[in-house]
């Protein structure tokens, strides 16, 4: 990462966004499969699948977002004096 002169901050951001989309999205989604064991019976996974879609295109979203405006992921840190 430092050697692409990438953002470490940046750079962790952009991967906890992307592995919370990999938690929420099939077909290795377990987050669904958890919530498909403690939903009642009448409760389908496609009505999870349903349900968690808003979910997901907010966050490929936020994906973009990070990767076209780094500053979005950088500037709290930066105000902190973390950088």
């Amino acid at each position: 990462m430092n050697a692409f002169h990438f953002d470490p901050i940046w750079f962790g951001i952009l991967m906890l966004i992307t592995l919370e989309t990999g938690l929420i999205t099939p077909p290795f989604g377990v987050t669904l499969f958890v919530m498909k064991g403690v939903a009642p019976p009448e409760i389908t996974m496609a009505d999870i699948w349903r349900a968690v879609t808003p979910y997901v295109i907010v966050d490929m979203l936020c994906i973009v977002l990070v990767l076209v405006m780094p500053t979005l992921a950088t500037v709290v840190p930066s105000l902190m004096g973390m950088k």
